[in-house]
């Protein structure tokens, strides 16, 4: 498959060309003078180095001969870049994910004033996550910088990064929702309604966001003439925009979201299992990771992320997903002190994951879209799934099918704690398909089990299970 990347279609001077093989951005003459640009400087081998950006280098443009109507008018140079092994969306991110995202742009943007460069976008977009590690992809992002102009990406930088960070740390609101509900973020006139006239004292929110809607306002009172006037009357010397980066890098530093405990970022220490039941499911998941050697495994409800780091002993790649902000902060927070890269925690509801986004739905793609895992982890997961979600055993089984992925499940029965839980809270035989018996068939119809194993306490089982 060799196909443009949709979501890089709105730089013209810089295009992404995915293959099977490798990762290509074809640039245009404008493109391959901003290249060089930073080629030249040392600034490029620092940061590969560091591993703050892509490893990227230039290749033959030959590689992409016959795809003209992918490219640019008039390639002249094409880079070849390293692959990211599971693509997130910051919307999938924790606080703290977003706000060392944020960080490193504006360290990226700090560093290059020196260099004589800029760059042109503010989007966590262009940040993708190696493990716990952010890395910066969009190379075509750095350009020569203009003496005069200001700094351009501002805008974005606050609708993107500062105002869902500020709502999670000053409002505890959740910032998903917002980022999945507009891929360019929240607008000034928009978050100045959030915050109230004590908040607007805070350190940062006055300036960014209530003075940011008032000129929103007068512009669009105004027209569009004004504002280009506006912008034709500010110089900007870029040692000041430096300094207006450092100064946003001090605010964003500064934010901290406390994360209540909730139900779920204490569940391992308050859950029911019995110490034999934990212990037999561990050397299950290490006894199947070590035979299988998947290079992508998924934990869903992954909790503390106990499991993932088993099967990440023998997985080339691990993405540990939990419905609960706080616990998968935690978790990343956890292996960001280790320096793990392995191990990729996200922000996911099964019950409603990632859509399609963008012009077309094609910009963002969907959970699944990004790459199916070899093994997937369905560790205390199938009864919220089927009980709370109320989505049938057989619809979830069949979305495992439809991924063609190797299957480790548990499945809790109707006589486990927790299930009793969930069921005291519903009309009597309500959920009649959460069976025993149904799952297996259910399970037996799409899959070939290989494995069943009770586990000491009799009230669940354990299925290594591949798809038909």
């Amino acid at each position: 498959m060799t196909a443009a990347e949709p979501g890089s279609f709105r730089d013209r001077d810089s295009r992404v060309v995915v293959t099977d093989d490798a990762i290509y951005r074809a640039l245009s003459p404008e493109g391959t003078e901003d290249w060089e640009a930073f080629s030249a400087s040392p600034l490029l081998g620092q940061l590969t180095g560091s591993g703050q950006i892509i490893g990227t280098r230039e290749v033959d443009p030959s590689v992409l001969a016959g795809l003209s109507d992918l490219l640019p008018t008039g390639v002249e140079k094409v880079l070849e870049h390293d692959r990211v092994p599971f693509v997130s969306y910051p919307y999938e991110w924790t606080f703290s994910m977003l706000q060392d995202a944020a960080k490193l742009q504006l360290e990226l943007g700090i560093a290059a004033i020196d260099a004589g460069l800029t760059l042109k976008d503010a989007t966590p977009y262009n940040v993708q996550y190696i493990g716990s590690k952010p890395t910066f992809i969009d190379i075509g992002s750095f350009e020569k910088i203009t003496d005069g102009e200001p700094w351009i990406a501002y805008r974005q930088f606050c609708m993107l990064y500062l105002y869902p960070l500020l709502f999670q740390a000053h409002k505890d609101i959740p910032f998903q929702p917002w980022m999945r509900g507009s891929i360019d973020g929240i607008q000034p006139i928009d978050a100045i309604k959030v915050f109230s006239l004590r908040d607007r004292l805070r350190r940062g929110v006055f300036l960014h966001t209530s003075l940011h809607a008032r000129l929103d306002r007068r512009a669009n009172k105004s027209g569009p003439g004004s504002a280009e006037a506006n912008k034709q009357t500010r110089q900007v010397k870029p040692k000041q925009i430096q300094a207006q980066l450092q100064s946003m890098h001090r605010l964003v530093s500064k934010l901290k979201w406390k994360a209540g405990e909730t139900s779920w970022s204490g569940y391992r220490q308050s859950n029911t299992y019995s110490d034999d039941d934990d212990r037999r499911k561990q050397s299950f998941v290490a006894e199947v990771a070590s035979a299988e050697k998947p290079a992508l495994t998924w934990d869903m409800g992954c909790n503390d992320g106990a499991y993932s780091r088993i099967a990440a002993e023998n997985s080339d790649r691990v993405v540990a997903f939990d419905f609960d902000h706080a616990t998968v902060e935690a978790l990343y927070r956890s292996l960001k002190q280790e320096g793990n890269t392995k191990i990729l925690p996200l922000v996911s509801n099964l019950a409603d994951p990632s859509p399609a986004l963008g012009w077309r739905g094609l910009e963002r793609k969907t959970l699944v879209g990004r790459g199916a895992p070899d093994l997937m982890l369905a560790l205390a997961l199938i009864h919220h799934v089927s009980i709370s979600a109320n989505i049938p055993v057989a619809d979830f089984l069949q979305w495992a099918r439809d991924m063609g992925t190797t299957l480790l499940i548990e499945f809790p029965k109707r006589t486990d704690p927790m299930v009793r839980a969930l069921l005291a809270n519903k009309h009597e035989g309500a959920n009649p398909d959460y069976e025993e018996g149904n799952f297996e068939r259910e399970l037996e119809k799409r899959f070939t089990v290989e494995r069943r194993e009770e586990l000491p306490s009799g009230d669940r089982i354990l299925f290594l299970a591949r798809p038909r």
